[in-house]
């Protein structure tokens, strides 16, 4: 059965997105919230959904709020703070037992009013925050922020994503800056928390069996009168390089971290976009990839290496871990596979493989509710019509001269490079 989204307006600038499905024996509701990547509210949007998950008006502490899940059969609650390009997302989710299962009708309609309490009725103390709640999600968020490094493939990428794009809103750090948690308070964030509900765009999905009750429950419980809603803009891609960098850092690793950010001038309104997708798994996607057979097989310069198109910002990474010594080795190698790429050598086994390995993993999401409703979500953020059925068609189609065109846009921007300290 077709994957469909049922889309209606509750109010200015909210909708209702439901998603009908007996597969699983769960139903899961999703709350986003999106912003634009700002960094005068970065680190206040990311340390908003962690203040939020303490307590509601009606269960203030965290473990009445874990046990009132744990009665309503261990229903479970994840926040996230996300960067889709230059736009931040807040997301909050409960996963539960379909109450079909249960034998309780009501047991759907508590979980929503759980959830809805998280996001809407907060504890409060004087009319603001509670301070501790937010003193000690602070400490908790400067943690993560500070901890970003011990994974040093994530911060190399990461890293070179803020040396390629350092004069656009794409470089920000989702999870925010320690500099700023020092000015934020409980009224600031309580103020800020107060602008996010009024002024931002809200998608609601729920990915589940519902009857028209449901529904009804679901329409008039998020109704919300809002004046004016902010405009996100879409990203500012730029097509091509404005100059060329070689970044290296040195730090105290053990195992070479290398980079190269290319811009590939296409994003995915283009026509060319799913000849991009599969143009980045030809060069870096899997063992049968044109990177993994010459840098780590034949060569063994590499102890991994990848290529990932970034779908909202029209650039493509290919990442490495190698020997320090293998510095300049390494990226020519690299560099040649691209320009093997745009040459047109390459076979039409490696199309095929490519596209049977991204419809594999395309429909994958069909086995997961909470992929399901990313999916859609994401559907809306770019606004893509396209069923899943025609998405993966679209790869279907790609021919050898669209990945050939699409290679001949790719232009190396950025060579980020985190090597060892000299002692």
């Amino acid at each position: 059965m077709a994957l469909e989204s049922q889309r209606i307006k509750l109010g200015n600038g909210i909708y209702l997105n439901l998603i009908k499905t007996d597969k699983f024996k769960s139903n899961l509701l999703s709350y986003y919230f999106i912003r634009p990547l700002e960094r005068e509210e970065v680190t206040k949007n990311a340390l908003l959904p962690l203040v939020l998950r303490r307590g509601t008006k009606n269960l203030p502490t965290s473990l009445q709020l874990e046990k009132k899940m744990e009665e309503l059969y261990g229903s479970n609650l994840s926040v996230a703070i996300n960067k889709r390009g230059e736009k931040q997302v807040i997301r909050f989710t409960m996963e539960w037992a379909n109450g079909d299962y249960l034998g309780d009708k009501g047991y759907d309609y508590k979980v929503i009013d759980i959830l809805r309490e998280i996001v809407f009725s907060p504890t409060l103390e004087k009319g603001v925050f509670n301070s501790k709640y937010v003193s000690q999600e602070k400490e908790i968020l400067k943690r993560r922020i500070e901890s970003k490094i011990n994974d040093k493939r994530s911060y190399a990428i990461n890293r070179c994503i803020e040396e390629m794009c350092k004069n656009e809103r794409y470089s920000l750090y989702q999870l925010g800056y320690v500099e700023d948690l020092e000015k934020i308070d409980e009224s600031n964030l309580y103020r800020h928390y107060s602008k996010v509900l009024e002024t931002s765009p809200i998608e609601i999905f729920y990915v589940g069996n519902y009857d028209e009750n449901l529904v009804k429950y679901l329409e008039d419980s998020n109704k919300m009168d809002r004046k004016e809603i902010i405009e996100i803009l879409e990203e500012d891609n730029i097509k091509s390089p404005m100059t060329k960098s070689i970044v290296k850092e040195e730090l105290d690793v053990n195992q070479g971290k290398l980079v190269l950010g290319y811009r590939t001038g296409i994003n995915y309104k283009d026509k060319l976009y799913n000849a991009s997708v599969v143009a980045s798994d030809i060069l870096g996607g899997g063992p049968n990839s044109k990177l993994f057979r010459h840098v780590r097989e034949e060569e063994s310069l590499a102890y991994y290496i990848t290529s990932s198109t970034y779908k909202y910002k029209c650039i493509l990474l290919i990442d490495a871990g190698i020997n320090f010594d293998d510095f300049d080795k390494a990226v020519d190698i690299i560099r040649k596979q691209v320009e093997d790429l745009k040459n047109g050598i390459f076979t039409q086994e490696d199309i095929d493989i490519s596209i049977k390995s991204l419809q594999s993993s395309t429909e994958a999401i069909r086995d997961s509710i909470f992929l399901i409703s990313e999916f859609f979500f994401s559907k809306v953020l770019s606004q893509d019509n396209r069923s899943l059925e025609e998405i993966l068609k679209g790869f279907q189609e790609v021919t050898k001269d669209e990945i050939i065109k699409v290679a001949n846009k790719i232009e190396i921007d950025t060579i980020y490079f985190m090597k060892n300290k000299v002692k």
